[in-house]
């Protein structure tokens, strides 16, 4: 599975009062081939209720939606599922969603989890925070020679987290990540239009 690109992640924060659906349909439109539904609350009903909704535009769209640390909701939907590093066990996650299935695994600034995580059957492996981060200010910091050490020792695609703007997506991709994960970045924008041309722009980016 080829995974390159722009890889939308919701915040419930940046897409409330309704900008959700409408924001990333705008991302998609622009040309994003993953969307992460990030949301912690414990509303389970609207949050059922809203990555029903997103599976629909992903399919639309052609593009993939994994389920951020709930692999219940990720199962009863037949989508993927990302995993923080203590969220939940990846090798369980691939045995329950099947061979096909899209399982990212979150592991920080560690070469020694991503091996972990490709052995347990992860789909791909994330790396960061790489600048300053509003959603995950604490994350541990990675390093653009973490990424080009990732690139080197791993066949599976890998993924670039935090801070990650328009300014500084091409040094990450140059340095060997697959895909940039934005939340800030590509929502924190006043309208649906805005979100649609900065997608088209990390998109213009993504490597070949």
């Amino acid at each position: 599975m080829s995974l390159k690109g722009l890889y939308a992640i919701t915040d419930s924060t940046l897409l409330a009062d309704g900008r959700l659906l409408p924001y990333v349909e705008a991302a998609l439109a622009g040309g994003a081939s993953l969307v992460q539904y990030r949301d912690k609350s414990a509303d389970a009903g609207r949050r059922l209720e809203e990555a029903t909704q997103l599976k629909a535009l992903c399919a639309q769209y052609g593009a993939h939606l994994l389920i951020n640390d709930d692999l219940a909701l990720a199962s009863q939907l037949q989508v993927g599922v990302h995993l923080g590093r203590d969220d939940g066990s990846l090798r369980e996650a691939r045995q329950q969603l099947g061979p096909q299935a899209l399982v990212g695994a979150t592991c920080h600034a560690s070469l020694d989890y991503a091996e972990q995580a490709v052995v347990a059957g992860a789909s791909y492996i994330a790396f960061g925070r790489f600048f300053q981060s509003a959603t995950k200010p604490g994350a541990p910091t990675a390093t653009l020679e973490l990424l080009r050490d990732a690139r080197q020792r791993f066949a599976l695609p890998i993924v670039a987290i935090g801070g990650v703007t328009l300014a500084n997506a091409r040094q990450l991709h140059d340095a060997g990540a697959d895909l940039l994960a934005v939340v800030h970045g590509l929502f924190g924008v006043d309208s649906a239009a805005e979100v649609r041309h900065r997608a088209l722009e990390f998109t213009a980016l993504k490597p070949c």
